[in-house]
């Protein structure tokens, strides 16, 4: 996304009309835009290739954080769904002191 932003941003300055009175800045970004496309493209052509070679392991290994989290999040997820069950029990339950204390908790 940020080198698609870059790509976006050397487009807009070339469509700049101050291009047009100045050679020099139309020289520098005319560099500037061919630049970022190039990155743009090595960008594009890498994160392709790790999926295609890799899949989601390739970016786990390049991002080990990334599996983390993921597997974090999963976790998360369970507790929540296996506290909601609980809750939803509890709530079926006719209300005396320790089932409202129960929900509560």
């Amino acid at each position: 996304a940020m080198s698609k932003s870059a790509v976006k941003i050397s487009s807009d300055l070339l469509s700049n009309p101050l291009c047009e009175q100045e050679p020099a800045f139309l020289e520098m970004v005319t560099a500037f835009d061919t630049a970022m496309k190039r990155m743009d493209s090595f960008n594009q052509e890498k994160v392709s290739w790790l999926w295609l070679k890799k899949g989601r392991a390739g970016f786990s290994s390049v991002f080990p954080s990334l599996n983390m989290a993921v597997k974090r999040r999963e976790q998360t997820l369970q507790d929540y769904k296996r506290l909601q069950s609980k809750v939803e029990k509890y709530e079926e339950k006719e209300r005396t002191g320790p089932v409202l204390a129960k929900l509560h908790q």
